[in-house]
C-alpha cells in the first residue's frame, strides 16, 4: 500500500533503523500525581510531573526510537529527547467514572492541529474498550474514534489508538475469570478497529493474556487459565484479526514479566511491529523521585531505568518492522 507523505513520515520518525517502534512512554497524569503525593504522604504539584517527565525522556530517549508525552505536562520534556520520534496523547487521563461503560474524552484545548504545531509526529488516544460492553456504548466510542481518525487523516499525521480491555461484570481485571475473557477481549478490540472506516495506523494493544495465569512461565502464580501452549496460540489468534501494524504496550507490569511476555510473543511467531512501554522501565523509580529528589531519580534512571529498557530493547529482536506490516520492503517503498 502507499502512504501520504505526512503519514510515512510520521511512521518513520517514531522507528528504529530496522523499522520497528521501540518507544518509550511517559504521558502518565493522575495516576503518577497521586502515587507520587501517597510515597511523600500527600505532597505533590505540577512541578513534580513536568520534572518527572523532563527526567525520564532525557535519559531513556537514548535508547529508545520514540518518546509518547502529553500536552499537559510533557511540552518542556519534549526539547530533551535527543531527536527521538514524538507521540502526543490527545485524551484526558482517565475515563469518566460517573457514568458506564468507561467514557472518553479529549483535551478541552487541544486538536490535531495544535499537537502537530507543537511537534507531535503521531497522535496517541486511549480508549477503554471491551466487545462486551453495551452496543449504545460502543457505538458511542466507535463514532468517537472515527471523528478522531478523519481529523488526524485530515492533517496527514499518523493515528495510533491504544485499546484498554476491561471487565464489564465488573468483578476485575487480575482475576481469573477475566483472564479467561482477555483473548476475546483483545482479539475483538482488534478486529473491531482495525477496520478501514476507523482509519487507524497502528494499533496500541494488550497482549491478549494475563501472564499471571500462564502455567510453564516463571510470571505464572499458581491459578491457571491458559498453558503455554494455549497462551502462544491466544497471540497468534489476536494477530490474525488485523492486517494493521500492531505494537504492544506493558500494561503496568514489572520489566520481569514484560520481557518474558516478550519473549513469548516472539516464541509464538506472532508478527508484532514493536512497543510503547512505560510503567516497565520507569515505575520502580518513582520512590526515588518522591523521597529523594531529581538529582537521585536521574541516578536511577541512568542505572536500573536504562537496564530496565535495554531489557525490553533485546526482546525485539523478533519484532516486525512496520513497513512489512504494510506489504513494503522498506519505508521508501511506501511513497512511491
Amino acid at each position: 500500500m502507499k502512504l501520504t507523505s505526512g503519514k510515512l513520515a510520521g511512521l518513520k520518525a517514531v522507528s528504529d533503523d530496522r523499522g520497528v517502534i521501540a518507544a518509550a512512554a511517559m504521558d502518565q497524569r493522575g495516576s503518577l500525581s497521586k502515587y507520587i503525593a501517597n510515597l511523600r504522604g500527600g505532597t505533590s504539584d505540577d512541578h513534580d510531573l513536568v520534572l518527572f517527565k523532563e527526567l525520564v525522556t532525557m535519559v531513556l530517549t537514548r535508547h529508545a526510537s520514540a518518546i509518547l508525552l502529553d500536552p499537559e505536562y510533557g511540552l518542556p520534556a519534549t526539547h530533551l529527547r535527543n531527536n527521538a520520534g514524538l507521540l502526543l496523547a490527545y485524551e484526558k487521563t482517565g475515563y469518566d467514572a460517573t457514568t458506564p461503560g468507561r467514557l472518553p474524552d479529549l483535551l478541552d484545548h487541544w486538536s490535531v492541529r495544535r499537537l502537530k504545531e507543537e511537534g507531535a509526529d503521531c497522535i496517541k488516544i486511549l480508549l477503554y474498550y471491551s466487545p462486551f460492553e453495551a452496543s449504545h456504548i460502543n457505538d458511542f466510542k466507535h463514532a468517537w474514534v472515527e471523528r478522531i481518525g478523519d481529523e488526524c487523516n485530515y492533517h496527514d499525521i499518523p493515528f495510533f489508538l491504544e485499546t484498554v480491555g476491561y471487565d464489564v461484570r465488573g468483578t476485575g481485571e487480575k482475576t481469573l475469570s477475566y483472564a479467561k475473557q482477555k483473548p476475546m477481549v483483545v482479539s475483538g478490540s482488534m478486529a473491531e478497529f482495525g477496520k478501514e472506516r476507523y482509519s487507524v495506523d497502528v494499533l496500541k494493544v494488550e497482549v491478549p493474556v494475563e501472564m499471571a495465569f500462564v502455567s510453564g512461565t516463571r510470571s505464572f502464580k499458581g491459578a491457571r487459565a491458559y498453558t503455554r501452549e494455549e497462551a502462544l496460540q491466544h497471540f497468534r489468534d489476536a494477530e490474525s484479526m488485523t492486517d494493521k501494524p500492531f505494537i504492544y504496550l506493558s500494561a503496568g507490569v514489572t520489566n520481569e514479566v514484560f520481557t518474558e511476555t516478550l519473549e513469548l510473543a516472539g516464541e509464538s511467531g506472532t508478527k508484532y511491529s514493536g512497543v510503547l512501554c512505560g510503567r516497565a522501565t520507569w515505575y520502580d523509580g518513582i520512590k526515588v523521585f518522591a523521597q529523594n529528589g531529581g538529582k537521585a531519580f536521574e541516578e536511577w534512571l541512568e542505572d536500573e531505568g536504562t537496564r530496565n529498557i535495554e531489557n525490553v530493547n533485546k526482546a525485539l529482536k523478533a519484532a516486525t518492522p512496520v513497513y512489512e506490516k504494510l506489504g513494503a520492503k522498506s519505508f521508501d517503498e511506501l511513497a512511491r
